[in-house]
């Protein structure tokens, strides 16, 4: 017999998915830190070395569509399984990358592509069909991982960098990843229960409706998506380099962005928790004005303290505004398209990180401060506040 919703199973499903998404972090996380020795070592400009984590970001954005669609027709364990092989695969190979081209290749294809966008979006997607009731919790937990990857990798692949090496470092990571995440893979074996008629027998939220096209709806909230997650990504990806930039030492760069993802683990379970009371536009547009907030207070921050103290807040405050996106997509979408239609939408995040990484870079070259790159990011959260307000006075009561 199928397992049920909001059944034990659901829950211990969710804890593996949780594992995974904190796992295949590590695709995601380590080129930040890796960024420094990478710039040195090839002997390239800001820009240049962020364009693995940028075609990272790319291909784990279009992965998780081709993944998304996967978990649609066979069942999230199969993309899962597919990125676990390719993501460990992708960081051998990139441990082996003579020429720049070479390790960003490795990191987009492997690790980007086909590797890190299994453990995101489709089980982000897959989560939100095991729940209703309690669907913003739980996909705030799930997606919660993803935060916890960038806690906790962060500052373990610094201490290994500077022990053994980049190269090394990439190796053992690579090799781990296989090892840990193939034996989780197989607790979601199982399909997701029958909710196409969740909403008529009262298990799950009525569904709303926003009065405009639903393709219009989706190319705004990719819109937002975009504009959001391109000021998000000016910390995330840059702080180490900030931090050195100051005269600060690296670690201490891995340490804030561990700091600020932790706490991003903190905001994105409080949004959960808002989310199944006010609903995920009204989630969004709270979090898309603190994360304005929290980029005006980086402007004026050049101390280590002063560094630390907003590093934590933006973490606080920005962390539930990506999971906010699925919850929207499963109040106002088919649940039976919910792996490609919330792929979809994440995949625009992603879009929105790997712009705001390189173009962060770029404005660095050409400026030599980051201090036009905060302003840049400002611009964009100013887009992403109008497209969920609009939203908003465009929704319709619950059908």
């Amino acid at each position: 017999m199928r397992p049920e919703a909001e059944s034990g199973y659901a829950w211990l499903r969710l804890a593996a998915s949780l594992a995974l998404m904190t796992l295949g972090g590590a695709g995601m996380y380590i080129v930040t830190v890796a960024l420094p020795p990478v710039q040195a070592e090839f002997g390239i400009d800001r820009s240049a070395a962020s364009l693995p984590y940028t075609f990272t970001m790319i291909g784990f954005g279009l992965g998780g569509i081709l993944m998304g669609r996967l978990a649609d027709r066979f069942g999230v364990m199969v993309p899962v399984v597919i990125g676990t092989l390719s993501l460990g695969s992708g960081f051998v190979a990139a441990s082996f990358a003579r020429e720049l081209w070479q390790f960003a290749l490795a990191q987009g294809l492997l690790i980007g592509l086909f590797g890190c966008s299994a453990t995101f979006a489709p089980l982000v997607a897959d989560t939100s069909l095991w729940f209703h009731r309690r669907r913003g919790i739980a996909v705030a937990i799930c997606a919660s991982g993803n935060y916890l990857g960038g806690a906790l990798w962060p500052p373990v692949v610094q201490h290994f960098f500077d022990v053994a090496g980049w190269r090394a470092t990439y190796l053992g990571v690579g090799a781990f990843c296989v090892a840990a995440m193939l034996p989780l893979a197989l607790a979601l074996r199982p399909r997701p229960p029958d909710i196409a008629s969740a909403g008529a027998t009262g298990h799950g939220p009525a569904r709303r409706a926003i009065d405009l096209p639903p393709r219009v709806v989706l190319a705004l909230l990719c819109v937002a998506g975009v504009s959001c997650c391109v000021a998000m990504s000016m910390p995330q990806v840059h702080i180490v380099a900030l931090c050195t930039d100051f005269g600060f030492p690296a670690a201490r760069g891995a340490e804030m962005l561990s700091l600020m993802l932790g706490f991003g683990i903190v905001s994105r379970l409080l949004s959960g928790w808002i989310c199944d009371r006010i609903g995920g536009l009204r989630t969004l547009l709270l979090g898309s004005a603190l994360q304005a907030t929290a980029l005006t207070f980086f402007v004026r921050a050049d101390g280590l303290t002063s560094l630390y103290v907003v590093s934590a807040l933006f973490g606080l405050f920005q962390g539930g505004i990506v999971p906010s996106y699925a919850i929207i997509v499963r109040e106002y979408f088919d649940p039976k398209r919910a792996g490609t239609t919330v792929s979809l939408v994440l995949t625009s995040t992603l879009f929105g990180m790997a712009l705001g990484g390189w173009m962060s870079g770029a404005i660095f070259d050409l400026t030599g401060s980051y201090r036009a790159a905060f302003f840049n990011g400002i611009g964009w959260n100013l887009l992403n506040l109008a497209i969920a307000g609009f939203l908003l006075l465009r929704t319709r009561k619950p059908l």
